[in-house]
């Protein structure tokens, strides 16, 4: 083994190898969205390319700052790629968010197994490579080279022990990193790791890398255990949904959510930030923070396939929320709880046709659809058991919240101008309908709350209803919205009422194409000019049709948005039907929770025949 003293870095003395000939450059033109997978334990993600590249990881958490950043044009990577031609593709084990690249070369076959070792521990990252060539030989290229604080900190302190350990750190971060005794340190100031391993069939080879925010105490992971506890992990925390249409792709997305969900109970709404949703739009977020409304969506879908741990997740992260601040409960939190916040630029270029952007604004919002989608969510719980006294109090506080400030505008599902927006106002009417009827233990209180639910859709049918009897998106903005499907789909109003049935004709007639939903009228262009469909609008349409017992209709639907994703079978926010490809952070929750609560509903008995269209 080589000793420390001959590997330094040159600031202490040594100097850097000379970069390997044909050795690929690390920095790589970002790929269309629909390329890259993604590896997740809960607490931060990676997202990964189909050279081989991580583009994208924060750590330790999830809206940490960004040790590789080349997604939004930072610096920062980890490369295992042939160093040949080589034709990519790849696909998860099934139940998990282990990822196989897998590169057909001139001369043989390769694949990297790769994960975030489970169960994920907030305060260090353990990200698991295994190098197998299925077939043939394949010279590979490696390439380690973290930047903390999206790319603004090269490594330091970079050294190898006698067993062949590599260690170093990056901005407040430190780093070790197994597997790859002979690399060597290059690039400008030495602060690149690199190597040039050969994969051989019968002789896997393991790399293990650790990020922690604390010195390391104990030995580096044994690679075999690690895989074998993260299997299962993954094992144990998916559900065989065996009874589900769609079951792959069901049971995937549930997976998905998983990855996205911390030890806290909290799902982060995308693992991105400021991917673009519209070139030249200037519509960029950071999607790094629990929002309760999407964090309900996911409880509710995985309440309709049965009462899983995510479910419990949900309803401990949002109970807590409300617990804590009561009518004033923000939009979205961090994943500890804490206040999001609010925007700054990184000074970098971003991802092509976004900005470089973290935190987001919507701490300051208000949005009164949130207390309907904590009881929807709430109810969705007491259908698999009692509510215990804190969901209870955690109901009390979302019925009086609505109750108190139903009259003030706020900025509603699509987070615009604050207005008295009617989705916000019939969400939460769903919500007090439905919390009265599956925790009905107080009857005086459930008939408070149904009288309430009554008088806000009364309220809202005085000044939101078009002239045409379609509910309209509020009392000054006549146009039609596919967020209001949402509210007869959640139990507002009865499926047969006609306010009910008009909204999803306009809809339909006038905000999709092809069955695919555009959220809104922007302007006077084409919709598919002003933004991408929105996946979400189109599952909620399928969701919608069931329940007027259109099933050949609703499956057209389900079917047509099922396919808008990439080889990894990750959903953005929205979809680029003309150009095929996906639009917005990466990957969306909301959108595999409601694709999972379509595979469920879709699956139970057609409503009578009665209400079918033909």
């Amino acid at each position: 083994m080589h000793d420390v003293r001959t590997t330094r870095t040159p600031e202490r003395g040594g100097a850097p190898a000379p970069e390997p000939a044909g050795f690929p450059e690390p920095w790589r033109p970002p790929q269309p969205l629909r390329d890259y997978a993604l590896l997740a334990d809960g607490e931060r993600g990676v997202l990964v390319g189909p050279r081989g590249d991580f583009v994208w990881m924060c750590a330790p958490r999830w809206d940490s700052d960004a040790v590789f950043a080349g997604l939004v044009g930072g610096t920062g990577t980890y490369v295992v790629t042939p160093s040949g031609r080589a034709v990519w593709g790849g696909s998860y084990e099934d139940g998990s968010l282990v990822w196989r690249s897998r590169w057909i070369t001139d001369d043989g076959i390769v694949e990297c197994h790769e994960a975030l070792a489970m169960p994920g521990d907030p305060h260090r990252a353990v990200v698991l490579r295994r190098i197998v060539a299925t077939e043939g030989r394949a010279p590979l290229s490696v390439v380690l080279e973290p930047a903390a604080g999206f790319g603004r900190e090269p490594l330091r302190d970079l050294s190898r022990d006698d067993d062949g350990v590599w260690t170093a750190r990056t901005g407040g971060l430190w780093l070790r990193w197994t597997g790859c005794p002979d690399a060597r340190p290059t690039g400008p100031g030495g602060r690149r790791l690199a190597a040039e391993p050969e994969a051989v069939p019968g002789a896997p080879h393991d790399l293990v890398l650790e990020i922690a925010d604390a010195p390391f105490t104990g030995p580096p992971p044994h690679a075999g255990r690690a895989w074998d506890t993260t299997r299962a992990a993954w094992r144990r925390e998916v559900p065989a949904l065996d009874h589900i249409t769609a079951r792959r792709d069901a049971r995937h997305a549930y997976t998905v959510l998983r990855g996205l969900t911390a030890t806290s109970g909290g799902m982060v709404a995308a693992a991105t930030t400021s991917v673009l949703e519209r070139a030249e739009a200037g519509r960029n977020y950071d999607y790094r923070y629990v929002w309760i409304r999407d964090q309900c969506f996911a409880g509710q879908a995985v309440a309709a396939t049965g009462p899983h741990p995510l479910l419990d997740d949900a309803v401990r992260f949002v109970t807590a929320r409300l617990h804590q601040d009561g009518p004033r409960t923000a939009p979205a939190y961090t994943t500890d709880g804490r206040p999001v916040p609010g925007p700054r630029p990184l000074d970098l270029p971003g991802y092509p046709g976004g900005f470089d952007r973290v935190g987001n604004r919507v701490g300051g919002q208000f949005q009164l659809d949130v207390f309907g989608e904590a009881l929807l969510l709430l109810a969705a719980a007491a259908r698999h058991g009692p509510l215990g006294a804190d969901a209870r109090r955690a109901a009390a506080i979302a019925a009086d919240t609505i109750a108190r400030r139903r009259h003030e505008p706020d900025a509603g599902i699509w987070e615009l101008a604050p207005r008295r927006w009617t989705h916000s106002r019939l969400v939460c009417a769903a919500g007090l309908r439905a919390i009265a009827h599956a925790d009905p233990a107080d009857r005086e209180t459930a008939a408070r709350r149904l009288a309430l639910a009554d008088r806000i859709v009364a309220e809202t049918a005085a000044d939101s209803v078009h002239p045409s009897g379609r509910w309209q998106r509020s009392p000054g903005d006549p146009r039609p919205d596919f967020a209001l499907l949402l509210p007869a789909v959640r139990g507002a109003l009865p499926p047969d009422d006609p306010r009910t049935t008009a909204t999803l004709r306009a809809c339909t007639a006038e905000l999709a194409d092809d069955h695919y939903a555009y959220r809104f009228r922007h302007d006077d262009l084409p919709l598919g000019d002003a933004e991408g469909a929105f996946l979400l609008c189109g599952f909620a349409t399928a969701l919608a049709e069931y329940q007027q017992g259109r099933t050949v209709a609703a499956y057209r639907w389900f079917e047509r948005n099922r396919a808008a994703c990439g080889p990894a079978g990750l959903y953005a926010e929205e979809y680029d039907v003309t150009q095929r490809q996906m639009r917005g952070n990466l990957p969306q929750a909301f959108v595999h929770a409601i694709m999972l609560e379509c595979a469920a509903r879709l699956t139970e008995p057609a409503p009578p025949e009665e209400g079918r269209q033909r």
